[in-house]
């Protein structure tokens, strides 16, 4: 578990889709369904989704 966390540390607070995929592993079209479906919460910014870091935690139920 220590590992998998300690890979969040190279990311920054506030995710674009394509972090947000690789750090799960996930495809880009999977990330946008995650979002889409608001299962992970996020801002949109001028139309371009953000995801706070935090929240990536919390959907994983670390945090």
């Amino acid at each position: 578990m220590q590992k998998s966390i300690s890979k969040f540390k190279k990311y920054p607070d506030v995710l674009s889709v394509k972090e947000l995929s690789e750090l799960l592993s996930i495809s880009i079209k999977t990330a946008y369904k995650l979002l889409q479906n608001d299962k992970i919460k996020h801002v949109m910014i001028g139309g371009i989704y953000r995801v706070p870091k935090i929240c990536v935690l919390k959907y994983l139920g670390i945090k």
